[in-house]
């Protein structure tokens, strides 16, 4: 939320009267209206060169943009990536070994083909079928697993948030690492959030470890780790990295976490045209893309009041907060999840965390960095089209109103939850039509969001490399298919 941003930026209100006057000193103007949390857009009369690379060059300044989060990396980690670990965590995120049920690993739901989206709108995970992609079959998980690239840099986790830094920062352990029972904080003596999550997935039965083995969330990690020690390569490999494992000692599920986050330490891909813009390379986006910013970043579009790039943020576009807004219900036929409502149709969001029903239908903001990769959108991927998924934030009654869920897969065509419950219980600004963008509005809107923020390097052709032909374990690698037919967006 813009009131919880850190100084020297203020209160939207301050920040707006800063960006007036320092756009009014450029010889630049801007309308000026009391009411709107954000300064509102107007188009200066050359709207393709050196006007509205000074607008938006500021614009950017203020919003703390500078385009150089991804070489921060190593300074925030406090140290260089242990690549030896890094390696034995690849390939234990592609090995099925780390399930219980052997037919699922980290990248089943966590693709390179789909830049380590899921592949799917919401998750098959145990039972599945051992492809990575559309043909991907089995029971529908509850939602949609996000992308892990740039995780490293988020304050929290999940489309709830429930694996939470409380210090807002996943580099810093002082205040704790929260994350749901029965862990709590139990993990906060390690280094990195990425690492306490990693105790979770293996231990979630429709994941990863199914229903057959009857022990508890330690007992399934020490199982898991005792297949894992049994195996020489992994052995040998842990063995470079700790040198307790080299003495001799069992591995412990802790050295499994600190490799899957390794691995994951390398997933950084914060290098798009909008940071090399940031960073004086004026050519590197197009004048729609720099209009589609300014959009973003004021009214009527305001993005920015939840995808933030200040402070903890980390110019990752979110403010890791929980909103409702609104998003279609869907719920699959062939589930092992357990929805919620009286028709069992529906996902209470961040409330199946808290207890609180005031947390009902909230999800944490999706933060933006690469999300044209993204095969689908928002926690249960009813938006198939980027476009679409701007809309239904733009108008979320009428967005709702013409969801028809055509576009989805048969299994998740059979069921929708009711509309009103959620729009009266919708964020603020959601509640708001903001309509107003024309056609052309609209499209410098889009290209910001799905050009300017979109790395090369997280492109599904630029990860296929760190897919392994063979894991230690001597499993089968799943299938990812690559080159699927997307669907029709325009």
């Amino acid at each position: 939320m813009l009131h919880k941003l850190v100084p020297p930026f203020g209160t939207s209100a301050s920040r707006g009267a800063t960006l007036a006057l320092a756009l009014a000193a450029a010889g630049i103007g801007v309308a000026a209206c009391a009411d709107q949390p954000t300064v509102p857009i107007t188009r200066t009369e050359d709207t393709s060169g050196l006007a509205l690379d000074v607008e938006f060059q500021l614009q950017l300044s203020l919003m703390g943009v500078d385009g150089r989060i991804e070489e921060r990396f190593a300074e925030m980690l406090g140290r260089d990536i242990d690549q030896d670990l890094a390696e034995t965590g690849r390939l234990l995120f592609f090995d099925p070994i780390l399930s219980m049920t052997q037919d699922n690993s980290c990248s089943g739901c966590h693709g390179p083909n789909v830049s380590f989206n899921d592949a799917k709108s919401i998750s098959v995970g145990v039972g599945n079928n051992g492809v990575v992609g559309p043909n991907r079959t089995g029971p529908f998980n509850l939602r949609r697993a996000p992308t892990i690239i740039n995780a490293a840099f988020y304050p929290n986790l999940m489309w709830d948030g429930r694996f939470a830094s409380e210090s807002l920062d996943g580099f810093d352990n002082s205040a704790g690492f929260r994350l749901p029972q029965p862990e709590g904080n139990s993990l906060s003596d390690l280094d990195h959030l990425l690492m306490a999550q990693a105790f979770t997935p293996v231990a979630d039965r429709i994941e990863m470890t199914g229903f057959d083995f009857k022990g508890d969330n330690d007992q399934i990690r020490a199982e898991i780790t005792r297949r894992v020690d049994e195996v020489d390569e992994y052995r040998t490999r842990f063995a470079t990295s700790f040198p307790e494992v080299a003495a001799g000692a069992p591995l412990d599920y802790e050295h499994i976490a600190r490799a899957l986050a390794e691995f994951e330490f390398t997933l950084i891909r914060a290098d798009a045209p909008l940071d090399q813009y940031a960073r004086g390379d004026t050519a590197a986006m197009s004048p729609a893309e720099k209009r589609g910013g300014l959009l973003f970043f004021r009214d009527p579009a305001a993005c920015f009041e939840c995808h933030i790039t200040l402070g903890y943020a980390n110019q990752m576009f979110s403010d890791f907060e929980s909103h409702a807004i609104g998003v279609p219900q869907i719920a699959p036929v062939n589930t092992n999840a357990i929805y919620d409502g009286p028709g069992q149709d529906e996902d209470f969001g961040r409330e199946r965390s808290t207890g609180d029903s005031g947390d009902r239908y909230k999800f944490r903001s999706t933060p933006l960095r690469n999300v044209a990769y993204q095969p689908a959108f928002m926690h249960n991927g009813a938006f198939v089209c980027l476009d679409n998924a701007i809309r239904h934030h733009l108008e979320m009654e009428r967005s709702l109103a013409e969801f028809t869920g055509e576009h989805l897969e048969f299994g998740l065509r059979a069921k929708r939850g009711p509309d009103r419950p959620m729009i009266q219980g919708a964020h603020e600004i959601s509640r708001i039509p903001r309509g107003t963008l024309n056609i052309s509005d609209f499209a410098d809107l889009l290209a910001f969001v799905e050009v300017s923020l979109a790395d090369p390097e997280a492109h599904p052709d630029a990860l296929r490399h760190l897919i392994p032909s063979t894991v230690p374990s001597g499993l089968p690698v799943h299938d990812f298919q690559y080159g699927s037919t997307a669907p029709e967006c325009r």
